[in-house]
């Protein structure tokens, strides 16, 4: 029997929106790690600037709004040019619509509908759409990996009732499907990696609430029960971004600690 090897990113020249906090940018590290160069953008100057000074080598981080299209086009633009390719996408951008107006359908606002589906369903749209456009024009196969959410299939009514995010993350999925059916034979593969909670700028709320933490020890009871790390998807992200996933297109991936098998207690 063979000894299992850590996927290579060696060569590789990727892109990452939403890659400068949270999930995003312990995805770039880890690309890094494994030999991949990155472009990733994000909308704060404060985590653009940090990222810079964390991750000065093989790295290129720029400001730019992931609901903005050009955001995405120039960052795949940066990396031909400045890295001479493009091999895959990872799209991270995103957020709750909470402080947007998402919640309980009865509670959302037309401001919070509009707002929530953007940031995290148009975002995605806008991404994948500049990836696939220049593996297209190129000729050469690639991988587009977008984060999905447990949230969009297995709901969790009393903590997390964000119902344009559930139907937004829901939508992802039918998304990338539908594009990992039409682009399959040109090589280009597209996933979905989906999380419960995690510890990010996102889960404050959550993490700082006992009793969400107290159901989250069992709703997630893998490794003792617990939130997640952004560290939890990264080996993840680096398989889909690997030749090691070159015969896997068009699947969702829970990371979840559980979740979606788990009643939880509340």
């Amino acid at each position: 029997m063979g000894v299992m090897s850590s996927p290579s990113l060696l060569g590789k020249v990727l892109v990452v929106a939403g890659g400068t906090t949270g999930l995003g940018l312990s995805a770039v590290q880890s690309f890094v790690e494994a030999g991949a160069k990155v472009v990733a953008f994000g909308r704060s100057s404060e985590s653009v600037a940090a990222a810079r000074s964390a991750l000065p080598d093989n790295t290129l981080f720029f400001g730019g709004d992931a609901t903005d299209p050009r955001s995405a086009e120039r960052a795949v633009e940066m990396a031909e040019r400045e890295f001479g390719g493009f091999h895959g996408l990872y799209h991270v951008a995103g957020g709750s619509g909470r402080r947007l107006g998402d919640g309980p359908l009865h509670e959302i606002t037309d401001e919070g509908v509009a707002a929530t589906l953007n940031l995290n369903l148009a975002s995605a749209i806008y991404s994948n759409r500049a990836a696939v456009r220049s593996f297209l024009k190129s000729g050469h196969p690639g991988s587009i990996l977008t984060m999905g959410s447990v949230l969009g299939w297995a709901p969790s009514p009393r903590y997390f009732a964000t119902h344009v995010y559930a139907a937004a993350k829901s939508a992802v999925v039918g998304f990338v499907k539908s594009c990992a059916g039409c682009y399959a034979p040109h090589g280009i593969r597209f996933n979905v990696l989906a999380p419960a909670l995690v510890e990010t700028p996102m889960a404050r709320r959550a993490a700082g609430d006992d009793t969400i933490m107290n159901f989250i020890r069992t709703k997630q009871p893998l490794d003792g029960g617990r939130i997640g790390k952004a560290s939890d998807l990264d080996a993840a992200a680096v398989y889909f971004m690997s030749d090691g996933s070159r015969f896997t297109t068009g699947q969702v991936l829970a990371v979840d600690g559980g979740w979606c098998v788990s009643e939880g207690q509340f």
